[in-house]
């Protein structure tokens, strides 16, 4: 079957309890234990072909890559709605609002004020509307590689952090669609909950989480406003007085070490719930209410409202700013709001929001106290499995080496990483070794080295990645591991996933596959599965943002 090039893989790495592909007892499945899967994993090795590079080649950067280096085109974010008036205003908005149905009431609201024609100075009016993160907008603005004409994140913290990093924002309205982010708490749970812990807060919440009676997690705050909301809101319940203070970030690594990882997505939380891993977690009114599976949850607002304001930049006309207006306006109208509240907008107006006093800075800050603690002290020990068959040949191989060189500059100098890469056989590139700028050198010089050809033995390549985390592991106690899969295929060569299966569930190492250009992703996704850490899907054009983001969030 022919393949397509490597898909991105995003995930979130879960403890899974061990359930998994094994033997089958009482409709559940085991894994062997993870004693045993060492064993087995030995006994696998001994018909898999691996070389080992003797003299890792280094690659130097000859100028620092820049942020704007490090972000794929702008418009890998999709435009779902174009304009095509004389004045067009490009529309950031937040994906709740501007993806497909139930999530589309921007989409609706831009394609019915585009009908209507509307003039300034006898220029017709449209607007385009622009599906992306309100956290990957700051991000790309802040970089300097892309400003659109309207801004529409989920809550106001976004547009405080661009106005802290002095970029000049005129905001047009402070609602134009009412939501709150709240935290589910699965039914039997929360009765059991309210009657040991009393009302439903982020104190609360945090305190059952720590005792072991809730399992809560939350979503990646550079991207996601609920994540970035309730991560606040955890620092403030940590040190109502200073949330950014040593008491509060102590607290929150404390609770990392014990706490499900943060999750890329919030399609990932609602993954986990269904399989039990987790009982409690952040989401946003509006989806709570268009998820109908997730109807034996209880909804609580927390943290700041999410209201979505219209934040405009600098005008390059009056005319401009006239129609950027014209459009908030139409926003406001009876029938526009009306179907805001059809999709789920406009519930809890009577809560008010909770004030953590944060700044613009206050909000950067908590970004990166969180990015260094989100993993609870713990080392990271991650080993990068590269697909170099020959069906990623020319751009695609080309592809990886740059997604690859520039985003290892998130991974942090204190980890510990490794490159495996393969076909038909198998090769260590680099062995496992702390990312001082060294081994960052020669990481990126194997990297730069990758030549396609041949077979594909992803599971072959698997399992010694495998081999080489157990192996470190040993001498890096109570480190965190982690394998990424990078691949564009089915695998032809070597050991199927159903041999490998048991050991990998029994070695209990999260491995997250990233598919690029690749539609047949079931193997991949299964793979993930296993324990519990996330699949997604990519192509040449995102692999950078992919990548970007799941180091992020992971390393």
């Amino acid at each position: 079957m022919k393949k397509r090039l490597m898909a991105g893989l995003l995930a979130v790495c879960m403890t899974a309890s061990m359930v998994g592909c094994g033997s089958v007892r009482n409709g559940e499945t085991k894994y062997l234990s993870y004693d045993d899967a060492k064993t087995e994993l030995t006994s696998l090795l001994k018909k898999v072909d691996v070389s080992t590079v003797s003299n890792p080649s280094m690659y130097i950067y000859e100028d620092e890559i820049s942020e704007a280096d490090m972000l794929a085109d702008i418009d890998t974010f999709p435009i779902t709605v174009q304009g095509n008036g004389q004045i067009d205003i490009e529309i950031a908005a937040a994906t709740e609002m501007s993806a497909d149905a139930p999530d589309d009431w921007m989409n609706i609201v831009a394609k019915n004020f585009n009908q209507e024609r509307y003039e300034v100075d006898g220029k017709t009016v449209s607007v385009s509307v622009r599906k992306i993160t309100s956290g990957e907008v700051v991000t790309y603005i802040n970089s300097g590689g892309y400003r659109p004409n309207l801004y529409v994140p989920s809550n106001a913290a976004w547009g405080e952090m661009l106005k802290a990093s002095s970029i000049s924002v005129d905001t047009l309205s402070d609602r134009i669609a009412g939501n709150t982010a709240g935290i589910l708490i699965k039914k039997d749970v929360y009765d059991t909950f309210v009657d040991k812990y009393g009302e439903v807060t982020v104190k609360s919440v945090l305190e059952a989480s720590n005792a072991g009676d809730i399992k809560f997690a939350y979503t990646n705050p550079y991207t996601s406003s609920t994540g970035l909301n309730i991560l606040t809101a955890m620092l403030a319940a940590f040190d109502e007085q200073n949330p950014l203070s040593d008491t509060a970030t102590g607290k929150l690594m404390e609770y990392q070490k014990t706490s499900p990882p943060v999750a890329y997505t919030t399609s990932v939380l609602r993954n986990q719930a269904a399989k039990g891993i987790i009982n409690a977690m952040v989401m946003e009114r509006q989806a709570y209410i268009n998820t109908p599976e997730l109807k034996n949850y209880v909804y609580v607002p927390a943290g700041i409202r999410h209201d979505h304001p219209v934040y405009g930049f600098d005008w390059n006309s009056k005319e401009e700013q006239e129609a950027a207006k014209l459009f908030v306006e139409y926003c406001l109208n009876e029938k526009s709001q009306k179907l805001a509240a059809d999709k789920g907008f406009n519930q809890d107006e009577d809560y008010m929001g909770q004030d953590t006093g944060m700044s613009g800075a206050d909000y950067l800050a908590a970004q990166k106290v969180w990015k260094q603690n989100k993993n609870g002290g713990k080392p990271i020990i991650a080993v990068f499995v590269a697909d170099v068959s020959g069906s990623m040949d020319g751009e695609p191989i080309n592809s990886l080496k740059d997604s690859l060189i520039k985003t290892t500059s998130f991974i942090s100098s204190d980890y510990y990483v490794g490159l495996v890469s393969y076909s038909n056989d198998v090769t260590i590139n680099l062995p496992i070794g702390q990312f001082d700028p060294l081994q960052r050198a020669c990481f990126a010089g194997e990297v730069d080295n990758l030549v396609a050809n041949g077979g594909t033995a992803t599971y072959d390549a698997v399992l010694v990645g495998l081999d080489m985390l157990a192996k470190a592991s040993e001498e890096v106690p109570d480190a965190k591991l982690m394998l990424f899969v990078l691949t564009d295929g089915d695998t032809n060569q070597g050991y199927m996933l159903d041999r490998v299966t048991n050991v990998i569930g029994g070695m209990q190492v999260p491995i997250y596959s990233i598919a690029y250009n690749y539609n047949n992703t079931a193997d991949l996704e299964k793979l993930s599965n296993i324990n519990e850490a996330a699949f997604i899907k990519a192509d040449s054009d995102d692999i950078i943002n992919q990548l970007r983001n799941l180091f992020n969030v992971q390393m």
